[in-house]
């Protein structure tokens, strides 16, 4: 009887062992990961905080809702391109865009497009490309402004290079 109750005790005092040693290496991967994770924070805050020079921008107002995502912003010699939506269900979509449309630099310069390539102006759902010359030397920043008919301020979108 006295083999069996210590093998017994034997065995379940390797399970607890197993069991803490278990516990102890589970312990020190939490830590381990909460310690790298905590390593990559701040690398983390750094990305969020430069946001992405071609993030898409959307601006809503008086039923319209106009987004804009710039395409490239290329080399001297080449286009700055704007992929530009724009969508109603309550009045007409009669923008001219390359008339109500400018860019400027933040150095203070402005450029009118050179081209829209895109749906023609009427409906409800207009999509297009509207092109600007790239502005050499290339800005800090630009400025995209739409101005909508019946619309007191233009549309601003904003955008760091």
């Amino acid at each position: 009887m006295s083999n069996t109750i210590w093998t017994q005790t034997r065995s379940a005092a390797h399970a607890t062992l197993g069991s803490a040693l278990g516990m102890r290496c589970l312990f020190a991967n939490c830590v381990a990961s909460a310690a790298l994770m905590l390593a990559a924070a701040p690398l983390a805050a750094i990305a969020q905080a430069s946001p992405n020079a071609m993030a898409p921008q959307t601006s809503s107002d008086r039923g319209v809702t106009v987004k804009v995502t710039p395409k490239s912003n290329g080399s001297p010699g080449s286009k700055w391109e704007f992929s530009i939506v724009l969508e109603t269900h309550s009045v007409d979509l009669s923008d001219d865009l390359t008339q109500s449309a400018t860019l400027t630099t933040s150095d203070g310069r402005t450029f009118k497009p050179v081209s829209w390539i895109g749906a023609a102006p009427g409906g409800h759902h207009r999509q297009g490309v509207l092109a600007f010359d790239v502005p050499a030397p290339q800005p800090s920043a630009v400025e995209l402004s739409i101005t909508r008919p019946g619309e007191p301020d233009p549309r601003t979108f904003r955008w760091k290079l």
